[in-house]
């Protein structure tokens, strides 16, 4: 079962939400951080990349970006940016992404709405909060020293479970309700908050997901892993056993292909190249840059688009290595690229679906890179096929969206 918290909120006040919620700390650069913060002091960026506080060049996992993180948060309350709920609730949030069609017009809407409660660190720690990524141990310590300065969960773990009907019946009817507010973020991503605070509805919440057997981290493992160690290392601070997340029925996330720029080719020319990439796939251009199906890649090269599917007995029936991503690695980037660990090899990026197939093409034609990898996205099935094995999925193999967003909700811990 999965048990589920309600918990007194530090959220945004209405009137200035849109000006207060900003992306989650891992996806901006420092850049592009600083440019969110110009003229916007209530922006949450001061809080979770507070080196933005800070002259350039500063440690942004120093002792002094900790302490102005804490400034920042501490600030945001005192002047009433940020309120405080004054009993424990459970909150809906709410996401509509436009989705664009080829022609750069747009094709549709993908909409999601989740469950924001606390969840069980002893869940997480045996294993009923699954789990699919490494962890690195230097970006744990961080957000355990962040949390620990702060004394404040501040970031969502984004969290998973398989769709089940009675929850989605409970969502659907507790989301046609007036949402606290409605923004609309600067990527054209529209935000809901929805207060749910009568007890009824809390224990029907409550009751429903008993009836979960697994979650899963969808993303967020860096988040999740801190807060177990938050919770090790502080083991008389009860409101520490729990952790904050975004609680989503799997069918209705959209993950997006995580991509791959290749700086060079390895000493191979692009004839020498496709005769190797022959040996094990079947090559043919296409106008298509987007991989119509699982199982299929596109790649660019020299001002080309070509189809690559493998020849059969090439992909193993694993549920890590049948992954595109997998055969990508152990098939090209490996053996023809020389591309050992994605992980630290400076001569691979990774770029989000979100960035579309022309951000490839831009860098292959500029000369940033020899060339590019389109994958097909892979699917809320193959990422709990791989949680429930057990096992880790290749680094940069989901991509996600919308991301929630940080500032949102956050809760103190003492």
């Amino acid at each position: 079962m999965a048990s589920i918290q309600p918990f007194r909120a530090l959220r945004p006040r209405t009137d200035i939400a849109s000006r207060v919620i900003s992306p989650p700390y891992d996806v901006l650069t420092e850049d592009e951080a600083r440019k969110l913060v110009d003229d916007n002091p209530l922006s949450f960026v001061h809080v979770i990349r507070p080196e933005v506080n800070l002259a350039r060049g500063s440690d942004p996992h120093g002792q002094q970006a900790y302490r102005a993180a804490r400034i920042q948060l501490d600030r945001l309350v005192e002047e009433g940016a940020l309120i405080q709920d004054n009993s424990p609730r459970l909150y809906l949030y709410g996401q509509k992404m436009p989705i664009w069609g080829p022609d750069g017009k747009p094709a549709g809407y993908h909409e999601q709405v989740g469950l924001l409660a606390c969840c069980s660190v002893d869940e997480y720690d045996k294993g009923l909060i699954r789990k699919h990524e490494h962890t690195r141990p230097d970006k744990v310590e961080d957000r355990t020293r962040h949390m620990e300065v702060l004394d404040a969960q501040v970031g969502l773990v984004f969290l998973a479970y398989r769709e089940q009907p009675e929850i989605t019946g409970i969502l659907d009817q507790a989301s046609t309700a007036q949402p606290e507010w409605t923004v609309t973020s600067e990527d054209g991503v529209q935000h809901s908050l929805w207060i749910v605070s009568d007890p009824q509805s809390i224990d029907s919440f409550k009751m429903a997901f008993e009836s979960v057997p697994l979650l899963y981290v969808a993303d967020g493992h860096h988040r999740s892993q801190s807060a177990s160690r938050f919770a090790e290392k502080h083991p008389e601070n009860t409101e520490a056993r729990v952790f904050l997340a975004g609680i989503f029925p799997h069918s209705r996330l959209r993950v997006m292909a995580y991509n791959r720029l290749v700086a060079d080719l390895a000493g191979h020319s692009s004839r020498s190249f496709l005769q190797r990439l022959g040996e094990h796939f079947d090559i043919r251009e296409t106008e298509s840059p987007v991989p119509c199906r699982r199982g299929i890649f596109t790649m660019y090269l020299q001002g080309r688009w070509y189809k690559l599917e493998p020849d059969p007995g090439v992909v193993p029936e694993d549920p890590v290595g049948s992954l595109d991503v997998s055969v990508l690695q152990e098939q090209v980037l490996g053996p023809i690229l020389d591309i050992g660990d994605p992980r630290t090899d400076t001569r691979i990026k990774f770029v989000g679906g979100i960035r579309g197939h022309r951000a490839l093409r831009m860098s292959v034609d500029n000369g940033e890179a020899a060339v590019a990898f389109h994958l097909f996205p892979t699917g809320m099935d193959q990422l709990l096929a791989v949680a429930d094995a057990g096992r880790v999925m290749p680094p940069k193999s989901t991509w996600f969206e919308p991301k929630l967003r940080s500032g949102v909700v956050l809760r103190k811990l003492s």
